[in-house]
């Protein structure tokens, strides 16, 4: 049975989490039906129009995602901190760029006079729109219905488009969140559908290479800042470069199917992770059987137990792909 998702989202241990939607009836989100030779690649650009249009919505950011034939996953990180500094107003503009919210939020956010026995609906709405828009079931919700809509109705039909649930997993530290990266920006490659990142359609990793090679950083992802945090607001604390040079490495291990060979530097950068380099290889290409439920080190994993009240530490065995040894 599917467990409540309060029993499986801890802010207070990790904002980071993998989330994972799948397609039913043998739906194509994109690419081309086998049995019918309909291309359907023009379903990408409602995916990822809609996830570039939360990430500036909601109080969450986008660190990872690739959009496969019949499957999403994304690296998704909750900024709970930047939804509870906005103002009202920004709570309320926030919502209104994804949904119609109701009259009186509408007459707020036009400047209209509020009347005195409307204002206890307004405050009311206002927290509960600040509350979802740092929820990842309501990000997920935002995503997922409206292209489910817009794929029934070029279908022409009606019912399930995704599989009932999303799935989500916790990501405890830094190793776990980049090697889930990874893991989700080399899908393309898994599968034979790229050769390369630059080549890697319909990921981030190909969006991160692109602003590479400008000396930049796509704007609407969450970025790498480094070591250094002095002047950055937020962003993943691990050198750009180096992960892109490793992830590029693994996709060449992958791709040509060898076993293991990671130059010194990349070695080097592994063991900044404490994870050695044949278990960084088996975790990037077999991270959805690996792991089950949440992702890091055994100490993480208890605290994340603990947390929730879990009496059992579930996929504790998995916690030795995430050690130096």
């Amino acid at each position: 049975m599917p467990r409540p998702r309060r029993t499986q989202i801890s802010i207070e241990d990790t904002s980071w989490y993998h989330c994972f939607s799948r397609l039913c009836r043998r739906s194509m989100l994109m690419g081309d039906d086998p049995l019918t030779g309909k291309n359907y690649d023009h379903r990408r650009d409602w995916v990822e129009s809609q996830l570039l249009k939360l990430a500036s919505a909601f109080s969450i950011d986008v660190a990872a995602y690739a959009v496969m034939s019949n499957h999403l996953h994304l690296v998704l990180s909750v900024d709970i901190y930047q939804s509870n500094s906005w103002t009202d107003r920004e709570v309320v503009e926030h919502w209104h760029q994804v949904f119609k919210g109701t009259d009186i939020t509408q007459k707020f956010a036009k400047g209209e006079v509020i009347e005195s026995y409307e204002i206890n609906a307004l405050k009311h709405a206002i927290a509960l729109y600040r509350s979802r828009l740092s929820d990842i079931s309501w990000f997920m919700r935002a995503l997922n219905e409206p292209i489910a809509r817009m794929a029934n109705k070029e279908d022409n039909c009606t019912g399930h488009f995704w599989e009932g649930r999303f799935k989500s997993q916790a990501l405890l530290d830094e190793a776990a969140v980049l090697a889930c990266m990874a893991y989700v920006e080399l899908n393309p490659i898994r599968a034979k559908m790229a050769a390369t990142p630059e080549d890697s359609e319909h990921t981030s990793l190909q969006l991160r290479v692109k602003a590479a090679f400008k000396g930049k950083q796509p704007t609407e992802l969450l970025p790498f800042i480094g070591n250094e945090q002095l002047n950055q607001p937020k962003g993943i604390n691990f050198s750009l470069k180096d992960y892109l040079e490793l992830v590029d490495e693994t996709g060449r291990i992958i791709r040509d199917d060898k076993r293991g060979s990671i130059s010194t530097h990349a070695t080097k950068i592994l063991t900044k992770l404490n994870i050695s380099a044949d278990n960084w290889i088996k975790i990037t290409s077999e991270f959805g059987t690996l792991f089950h439920g949440p992702v890091g080190t055994l100490q993480e994993l208890t605290s994340y137990c603990e947390h929730l009240d879990k009496r059992r530490r579930h996929f504790a065995h998995s916690c030795s792909y995430l050690q130096g040894n």
